[in-house]
């Protein structure tokens, strides 16, 4: 028997990222603040930033990988798959995207499970069994049943706007009306705006995907499926050529595995847990599924 498990940990790293967030949105709003927009503008500005990250965070995710939204009758087979799993997961059933590159992958998007997207790559039907690709989209599944995408992409999105500033306070305290101290200081706190934001999203994104690997062997009742999954794009990663990679790199924190993993310091920075780490979990839950 195939039972969910809501995962509170998530919940709860979740509610205390937003709040986080939160504190991190409204520095950023002080950091506009010292630049001297008005408070009009302001306003305006964090309500804009609010509605356009809700309703257009699936659109701008899409966008920016090439992602195209396919129809049944393009990929039923791959339909018919998503189908039977959101069955399984109790989900409605999401749009369904087709990312064409090489580097073989999946991710999920939407602000809610009814207007959510999953998105596998062309390369990536090529490369699994269909019970591993069942096992990655159960994967992806998870992530719409745990809610956690809209999380991560507006902690991106507040991030990107703080590097935005940092990036510029530079050039705006050499050329800017008002004098470079106000300027430095509000490049200083800029900075420090990018550095947590960046902390809370790789801290958020390596447990969503712990979380997400979970609710695939919840969903399927297979955990080995997945297993061999990863360990099998894992392999094929390390054959893409590298500007392919570069590429896709604007997806590297919504992908099941990294493109572009890179060297980290204690993995503070990494997107995704170790493979290592990934196995030991779905072992875990193997022997929990099987009763011992």
């Amino acid at each position: 028997m195939k039972i969910w498990k809501r995962d509170w940990g998530l919940f709860g790293r979740m509610a205390v990222t937003m709040f986080l967030l939160l504190i991190v949105y409204l520095i950023f709003i002080g950091v506009l603040a010292m630049l001297g927009v008005g408070i009009i503008w302001l306003v305006i500005f964090a309500v804009g930033m609010g509605f356009f990250q809700y309703f257009f965070s699936d659109k701008i995710v899409l966008w920016s990988t090439g992602s195209q939204l396919i129809q049944e009758d393009e990929f039923p087979e791959l339909h018919h798959m998503v189908e039977r799993l959101c069955a399984e997961a109790d989900l409605p059933k999401p749009k369904i995207a087709i990312m064409r590159t090489p580097v073989p992958n999946a991710f999920a998007t939407g602000r809610s499970p009814r207007h959510a997207v999953v998105a596998v790559t062309d390369s990536i039907m090529k490369v699994l069994s269909p019970a591993e690709l069942e096992a990655v989209i159960a994967h992806e599944l998870s992530h719409v049943k745990n809610r956690d995408m809209l999380t991560l992409t507006f902690a991106s999105f507040v991030s990107m706007i703080a590097a935005i500033i940092m990036q510029n306070f530079l050039f705006a305290s050499l050329f800017g009306r008002r004098d470079a101290g106000g300027w430095i200081i509000a490049g200083i706190v800029a900075a420090v705006v990018y550095f947590i934001s960046r902390i809370l999203i790789m801290a958020i994104s390596r447990y969503r995907e712990f979380a997400a690997d979970r609710g695939s062997a919840y969903i399927t009742g297979r955990p080995r499926d997945l297993i061999s999954a990863l360990q099998k794009i894992s392999g094929r990663m390390d054959r893409v050529p590298p500007e392919k990679k570069r590429e896709v790199e604007s997806a590297n924190a919504f992908f099941i595995i990294p493109a572009l993993s890179g060297n980290t310091f204690l993995e503070l920075f990494a997107t995704h847990p170790s493979l290592e780490k990934r196995i030991r979990n779905l072992e875990m839950v193997e022997e929990e599924i099987r009763g011992y």
